[in-house]
């Protein structure tokens, strides 16, 4: 294959590595935060005659508007969410892209505190958008002083928080929230809530302060909770205003006939879904005390992950529980690893791999 012509691709693209997770064949995977636990076979049944049914229509396009799907997703949400105020796009990686679409672009600025989803930066390379980080707190929390000063000297328009935060599993205060959508001339703030279904009893989520803050988005994923990564769908709350704006920038029937009524199956099935969240909830926080019980510095966690250190070579133990049969992720700050919740047995496997990887003398140990 011959090379492309000098000049052709974008110069900021050059020698760019595409975003990725490994993807092994190891028996334990437990890298890309996702639900281990499978649709039951009443949730398969209904989505294969929901598939089936939209597969009658496959020669005519898709409801571009997919106004059943944002009935069914304001019902999910509540909090007084209209069908008017919901987006739904491929994954909330979409959904964000779409978001600096019509908010970002050149001249314009985004803005988040690091450590913080690695991610957000493509979203506004691949926008022309740019972008800067602030910081966070050595316990990964945001100082609102901080966050507040900075966002009123660089006036962004766009500022993307992850609400619990990825790699991190932090979440953020109302009042936080609430003093950065104050804060913001003219700009809006993007609460990803990616995580949230398993967050800790008593932290509330944004969706409760959109009435308040017109400038407030607050976006989800089917992925997570509802066992549905390959599916690719994801969405979000705002004002009416926000989701007729990215109606603008979106590509013409976007969301395909099979993704709607696939997501609207799963929702008819959201009790039974989330019941698996409550035992991955329980399974994260018995991961968090095994870790500092054994010495580990462990973040606080309201998402499906824990991030746990610190490590004097992180690689070394990565690769060592690799070895071992369990994938983890290696992300988020220097000498730290993140492991996704997976089942019992794979939360047993992931711990008999650490105590055998940080016994050894050959590798790094906390």
């Amino acid at each position: 294959m011959s090379p492309l012509p000098p000049g052709l691709l974008r110069e900021e693209l050059r020698g760019i590595e595409p975003y990725g997770a490994p993807q092994l064949d190891v028996p334990v995977l437990l890298n890309v935060n996702e639900n281990p636990y499978p649709p039951s076979t009443a949730v398969l049944a209904d989505i294969e005659r929901a598939v089936a049914e939209a597969a009658r229509d496959l020669n005519r396009y898709p409801d571009r508007e997919f106004v059943a799907l944002r009935e069914a997703l304001a019902a999910y949400l509540g909090h007084g969410v209209t069908p008017a105020q919901v987006w739904a796009a491929n994954g909330s990686n979409e959904v964000m892209l779409h978001l600096l679409q019509a908010f970002g672009g050149p001249s314009r600025l985004a803005l988040s505190f690091a450590p913080t989803y690695s991610m957000y930066p493509e979203y506004a390379r691949d926008t022309h958008t740019g972008w800067e980080v602030g910081h966070r707190d050595q316990d990964f929390t945001l100082d609102p002083d901080h966050a507040v000063a900075l966002v009123r000297e660089r006036r962004p328009h766009v500022v993307l928080l992850p609400s619990p935060n990825n790699p991190t599993g932090t979440a953020l205060p109302p009042d936080m929230i609430g003093a950065l959508c104050e804060a913001l001339d003219g700009g809006v703030l993007v609460v990803d809530e990616a995580y949230a279904e398993f967050r800790r009893a008593g932290t509330p989520s944004a969706l409760e302060l959109l009435p308040t803050y017109p400038n407030l988005v607050v976006t989800r994923t089917m992925s997570k909770a509802f066992a549905l990564a390959g599916a690719r769908v994801g969405y979000l709350a705002a004002s009416a205003e926000v989701c007729d704006a990215l109606r603008v920038v979106r590509l013409p029937y976007h969301l395909s006939s099979v993704t709607q009524a696939v997501a609207r199956a799963a929702l008819r099935h959201a009790d039974e879904l989330l019941g698996a969240v409550d035992r991955l909830r329980a399974e994260r926080d018995g991961t968090v005390e095994w870790l500092r019980a054994h010495g580990f510095s462990v973040a606080d966690s309201d998402a499906n992950f824990v991030l746990f250190g610190k490590f004097p070579d992180r690689h070394d133990v990565w690769q060592g529980l690799l070895d071992r049969g369990v994938l983890i992720r290696e992300t988020g700050p220097d000498g730290w690893l993140r492991v996704s919740i997976g089942t019992a047995a794979e939360m047993a496997a992931f711990r008999q791999a650490l105590t055998s990887v940080t016994a050894d003398p050959r590798e790094a140990r906390p």
